[in-house]
């Protein structure tokens, strides 16, 4: 069972994302590593552009979470890297992360501009914290 508390007394209201959600013991995680924006072939989809390689991060992202037993709707957490400093493509980015399904719960998260990434022309990286539904 997942319990999110969108706001936590005396914090401000946060935009689309929880403060904190708890997991009842006894309750499959998954913590899944960066999910980048490589295709199939190891190659980086959407070279310059953040908003289509963020769309291909949320669609790895599913796959790994299907492999599991799980999907979308139960990811608790995740951390939003953006190699940029300008808050137009980290704002661009989180628009994609809050249509994908992800924001439902709201989960909890982290959006965060960095300097580089691991692969050359990788321009976003997801890591995400999620629930295995029992009977999976």
């Amino acid at each position: 069972m997942i319990r999110r508390v969108a706001t936590a007394p005396g914090l401000f209201p946060p935009p689309m994302y929880a403060h904190v959600s708890v997991v009842e013991a006894g309750t499959g995680l998954a913590f899944l590593a960066g999910t980048v924006p490589l295709d199939a072939d190891g190659r980086v989809v959407g070279p310059g552009d953040a908003v289509r390689q963020a769309e291909q991060v949320i669609a790895n992202l599913e796959q790994q979470l299907r492999s599991v037993g799980s999907d979308l709707a139960h990811v608790l957490s995740t951390d939003v890297y953006v190699v940029s400093s300008d808050p137009a493509v980290l704002s661009a980015v989180w628009e994609v992360v809050e249509a994908s399904g992800l924001s439902t719960g709201p989960h909890s998260s982290t959006l965060i501009g960095v300097a580089c990434l691991g692969y050359p022309g990788q321009l976003v990286e997801i890591t995400a914290t999620a629930v295995v539904p029992e009977g999976t």
